[in-house]
C-alpha cells in the first residue's frame, strides 16, 4: 500500500506557499487528519511554554485544538449557505489544522536573549505575520475549495474572525487589551505587550466591520438561496 505521508508533506509544503491542493481525503483522510492534529497541538504547546503565566490547559496545547475544531466548524456553517461545490466540514477541519503550522514561530523564547522592548517588537511581528498569513491562507482555501467569487471569498471569510474578536470583548476575555487602553508601568510590562497592542487595533477593527460584514453576507444568503431562472 503507497504510503500517504510524502503527499500529506507536500501538501503542506505548497498549502503554505498558496499553492493549490487537492489531498485525497477518501482514501487518506485519516492521515491527514492525524497530520493536522499533531501540527495543531505541538503549536498549542510551543504558544505557552515559556509564558509566565500561561493556564495548565494552554501549557498542554489544549487550547489550539479546540480552537480549530470550532473556527472550522465556523467557516463551514458560514459558507455553507452559499453553496459551494463539494463542500464538507472534514475538508474544511483538514484545512483548518494544517494551517497550524506557522503558529509554530510562537515558539521561540526571544524574551530569553533580547531586551524586553525587542521581545515585544519581536513577538509583535509574529503575531502579524501569523495572522496575515492565515487569513491569506484562508482566502485563498475559499477561492480554491469552494470555488467562490473573490466578493464572497472576502466576506465569509472576515465575518467569522470578526465576530469571534468582537463576542470576545463583549465577554471581556483578553482582559490584557484592555490594560494596555488604561496604560503599562515599566515593571508591569512583558514581551508579549506589543502583540496586545496589535490585539487591540484588530478589535476595534473587528467591532467596526461585524455589522457591515453582517449585511453583505445576509444579502449573499439571500442571492444564493434564490432558484435559479431555467430561462
Amino acid at each position: 500500500m503507497t504510503s500517504p505521508w510524502p503527499a500529506i508533506l507536500r501538501d503542506q509544503r505548497d498549502l503554505l506557499l498558496f499553492r493549490s491542493i487537492r489531498p485525497d481525503l477518501d482514501a487518506f483522510g485519516g492521515s491527514y487528519f492525524a497530520w493536522g492534529l499533531a501540527v495543531t497541538w505541538l503549536a498549542g504547546v510551543g504558544r505557552y511554554w515559556d509564558h509566565p503565566s500561561a493556564a495548565t490547559w494552554q501549557y498542554l496545547g489544549l487550547g489550539s485544538v479546540v480552537y480549530v475544531f470550532g473556527m472550522a466548524f465556523l467557516i463551514w456553517a458560514f459558507t455553507a449557505p452559499l453553496k459551494p461545490p463539494g463542500w464538507s466540514y472534514r475538508k474544511v477541519i483538514v484545512f483548518v489544522m494544517m494551517t497550524s503550522l506557522p503558529a509554530l514561530l510562537y515558539a521561540i523564547p526571544v524574551e530569553r536573549f533580547m531586551s524586553i522592548r525587542a521581545a515585544q517588537e519581536t513577538n509583535a511581528w509574529f503575531l502579524a505575520i501569523v495572522a496575515a498569513w492565515r487569513v491569506g491562507l484562508l482566502l485563498t482555501f475559499l477561492r480554491g475549495a469552494g470555488g467562490l467569487g473573490w466578493g464572497r471569498v472576502i466576506v465569509v471569510a472576515l465575518l467569522p474572525l470578526a465576530l469571534i474578536v468582537t463576542a470576545l470583548t463583549a465577554l471581556n476575555l483578553e482582559q490584557a487589551v484592555f490594560d494596555l487602553m488604561g496604560g503599562l508601568r515599566e515593571q508591569q510590562q512583558t514581551p508579549y505587550d506589543a502583540a496586545y497592542g496589535i490585539l487591540l487595533v484588530i478589535t476595534v477593527l473587528s467591532m467596526l466591520a461585524s455589522p457591515v460584514l453582517l449585511i453583505a453576507y445576509a444579502v449573499l444568503v439571500v442571492r444564493a438561496a434564490r432558484p435559479i431562472d431555467p430561462s
